[in-house]
């Protein structure tokens, strides 16, 4: 899953980014709300953690903005220093899916992502399953039946969204965009080896594959 983190306090930004991106997310980061506008048009980002107060355009312009030229678009999670009940009413009422004052345990900040990513899911635990694949995501560990997965922090990530998806040609593009964060080259061919790498994993134990290649289009997770 991709994030955008947007907060003008340039080491508080970084060091959410750091934890996020260690929790499994490709994460990008800028500073102000105008940058951000220009990233959310150019990334079809899954969930923004946005700084409420910014000089210039601040959190709650790029919150309607958001609502007003994304369908359905991004959830938003409101990082603030402001506890009143207005200001948590303007933040909601500017389009905002939730609301975290700072400061804040980083712990509880990865929770509320968990819990915005997975809104609009048939099943709202932190686990992800399709046949005998699954995967927590509060504890970070993936099984293939009751055969434990050894997964790097991006092979995780790769099949959370493989799993999120279930039965979906995924483009090599769509995998870079959601999976992998801005710095990633789009030339190279990460997505390839990473996907063949899981796809390896997954089958270690004999087991039949579940990832399929769709030539000429991407890569599938086989529903059972």
């Amino acid at each position: 899953m991709r994030l955008l983190v947007v907060d003008d306090e340039i080491p508080l930004a970084t060091a959410v980014a750091r934890g996020l991106r260690r929790a499994g997310y490709a994460v990008d980061v800028c500073h102000d709300g105008a940058t951000a506008v220009e990233r959310l048009a150019e990334v079809d980002y899954d969930l923004v953690c946005l700084d409420r107060t910014m000089p210039g355009m601040d959190g709650l312009d790029v919150c309607r903005h958001i609502r007003r030229t994304a369908a359905p678009g991004p959830r938003v999670l409101l990082l603030t220093a402001r506890d009143s009940v207005e200001d948590r009413v303007d933040g909601l009422d500017a389009g905002a899916d939730d609301y975290l004052v700072k400061p804040f345990a980083f712990a509880e900040l990865d929770a509320r992502i968990r819990n915005l990513l997975r809104r609009d899911r048939p099943q709202h635990d932190a686990v992800l399953e399709v046949g005998d694949v699954r995967a927590d995501e509060a504890r970070r560990t993936a099984f293939r039946g009751e055969r434990a997965l050894e997964l790097t922090t991006k092979e995780f990530a790769l099949l959370r969204y493989f799993l999120l998806h279930p039965g979906e040609v995924l483009s090599q593009e769509r995998l870079l965009d959601h999976v992998w964060d801005h710095a990633a080259d789009p030339f190279s061919n990460t997505v390839r080896v990473t996907v063949g790498t899981l796809r390896r994993k997954l089958a270690a134990g004999g087991e039949p594959p579940v990832i399929e290649t769709v030539v000429g289009a991407g890569y599938r997770m086989v529903e059972p």
